[in-house]
C-alpha cells in the first residue's frame, strides 16, 4: 500500500512541475502572449506602485523553476521513494506548483483581486514546506540543493511578491491610504517584509537561500525607486536598511546553529 502510494506522490511531483513550466513559460511571453509584468493593466509592472521590484528581479524565477525541476526529477528515483522526508515535502511541493501556475493564469486573464489569495496561500504552503526541511537535515549535498536551497529561495522570493501584488491589488482598488502618504505606506510594507526576513533567519537557522532571495527581491525594489520612473528616496532607504539587518541576522542566526543545512 505504502510502495502506491510513494509511486503516486512521486508522479504528481513530477506533473506539477510540468505544469508550472509551461504555465512559466506562457506567463513570460514566450509563447506570444502578454509578458506577466504587463499583464493586469500593468499592475505589476516595475513602476506601477512603490513597492513593486525593478524588472531584473524577476530573473530569480530561473534559478528557482531549475531547481524546482531538479527536484521533481531527483524525487522520482528509487532511491527516494520510500523517503520518510519526500514523502512529508512531494505534496506541499507539488501544490506550490500547482498554485504558482493558478496565479499565473489568473494575472494573465486580469484577475487581480483572485490573485491574491492564490499568492497568499503559496506563500502558507511554501512556509509548510520549509518547516519540513527545517524540522529534519538533509542526507547529502544533492538534497541540500535540490530541496532545501529551492524551498528556501522559493520562499524568500515569494515573500517580497506577496507584498508587491497585495499593493498591487490596493492601488488598483482607489485606496488613498486613510491619509498616509504612498511612502509613509511603503515603509510600513518594506518593514514588515524585512521583520518576515528576520524571522526566516531565526527559525531557519540562519539558512541562506530564503535571504538570498527575500534581499534580492528588496535590493530591487531599492533599485527601482532610486533610478526608476517611481522615485521614492524613503521607500529606497526602507528596503535598503531591511536588507541590512536581514543579511546581519542571518550570520548571527549561522554563527548560533552551525550544523543547519547550508541552504
Amino acid at each position: 500500500m505504502d510502495e502506491g502510494r510513494d509511486t503516486v506522490r512521486q508522479v504528481v511531483v513530477l506533473a506539477s512541475a510540468v505544469i508550472a513550466v509551461v504555465g512559466a513559460f506562457i506567463g513570460s511571453g514566450a509563447a506570444g502572449g502578454t509578458p506577466i509584468q504587463n499583464a493586469a493593466g500593468g499592475a505589476l509592472a516595475a513602476d506601477a506602485t512603490p513597492i513593486a521590484p525593478g524588472g531584473p528581479a524577476f530573473a530569480i524565477w530561473t534559478p528557482i523553476y531549475l531547481g524546482l525541476l531538479a527536484y521533481a526529477i531527483w524525487q522520482s528515483l528509487p532511491a527516494q521513494k520510500s523517503d520518510v522526508r519526500q514523502r512529508r515535502l512531494g505534496y506541499p511541493i507539488a501544490a506550490s506548483l500547482i498554485l504558482n501556475a493558478v496565479w499565473i493564469l489568473s494575472i494573465q486573464f486580469g484577475f487581480l483581486a483572485a490573485s491574491v489569495p492564490v499568492i497568499v496561500a503559496l506563500l502558507a504552503v511554501l512556509v509548510w514546506a520549509f518547516r519540513i526541511t527545517r524540522s529534519s537535515p538533509p542526507k547529502n549535498l544533492v538534497e541540500t540543493i535540490v530541496a532545501d536551497g529551492t524551498v528556501g529561495l522559493y520562499l524568500g522570493w515569494v515573500c517580497v511578491a506577496t507584498a508587491a501584488n497585495i499593493t498591487a491589488l490596493l492601488v488598483a482598488a482607489g485606496f488613498t491610504g486613510f491619509g498616509l502618504s504612498a511612502d509613509a505606506w511603503s515603509v510600513v510594507i518594506i518593514a514588515i517584509a524585512g521583520l518576515v526576513g528576520v524571522l526566516l533567519a531565526i527559525s531557519g537557522g540562519g539558512r541562506l537561500a530564503p535571504t538570498l532571495s527575500l534581499c534580492w527581491g528588496l535590493s530591487w525594489v531599492a533599485v527601482a525607486r532610486l533610478t526608476g520612473d517611481l522615485l521614492s528616496a524613503p521607500t529606497a532607504i526602507a528596503a535598503i536598511t531591511a536588507v541590512t539587518a536581514v543579511v546581519l541576522l542571518t550570520v548571527f542566526a549561522r554563527i548560533r546553529s552551525p550544523k543547519v543545512a547550508l541552504a
